[in-house]
């Protein structure tokens, strides 16, 4: 029976936890919208959520309501961060410039729009290997589902909390407020 993280994922998973396990997703790089390294240690302190995205998903207008969360609380610490998939019947087929120019101009998107990725299968992101591995979804299914998951992330890089798809934006206000109101943690 094969894992639904897939072979190469949990080997290129197993490998980078050999060498120094990931205790936070501080401890990840991702590959931005131009394709360039990010480390995600530059968020230290602040709540992400992790958002799969897709342009052509019935649940692609949640990207109205993912900016508006990012416009009322980016002050008090909270990022964004999407990740475009094409896993999820190639609801998100376009190049990453496309992806962006459709991002801001349909929906004013201002948060980081990252690189696509696979989320899932033997070609998914470590980073989102980790994730799903810190949170499991319905009926501790590691494997996502669709398109718009989402995953809150703590201030010290821990994630709390991962949710469906269906799950709006405007649905995690209370749940990103708890996060924010937590004291960033201090440097040593």
């Amino acid at each position: 029976m094969r894992s639904s993280l897939g072979v190469a994922a949990v080997v290129v998973l197993s490998t980078a936890m050999a060498a120094e396990p990931p205790v936070s997703v501080y401890s990840f790089r991702v590959k931005d919208a131009e394709g360039q390294t990010l480390s995600l240690a530059q968020y230290e302190g602040k709540v992400l959520l992790i958002v799969n995205v897709a342009s052509k998903c019935g649940f692609t207008p949640q990207y109205e309501g993912l900016q508006a969360l990012y416009e009322k609380y980016a002050g008090q610490g909270l990022v964004i961060l999407g990740f475009p998939c094409n896993q999820f019947g190639s609801q998100e087929p376009g190049t990453n410039t496309e992806i962006q120019s459709f991002c801001k101009t349909t929906y004013g998107v201002t948060f980081p729009v990252m690189d696509k990725v696979e989320v899932n299968g033997d070609h998914a992101d470590p980073f989102y290997i980790y994730l799903k591995s810190q949170a499991s979804g319905f009926l501790g299914s590691a494997a996502i589902k669709w398109n718009f998951t989402k995953f809150l992330v703590d201030r010290h890089g821990k994630v709390v909390e991962r949710f469906a798809s269906a799950t709006t934006p405007a649905a995690l206000v209370k749940q990103l407020e708890k996060q924010l109101a937590m004291p960033v943690p201090k440097k040593p």
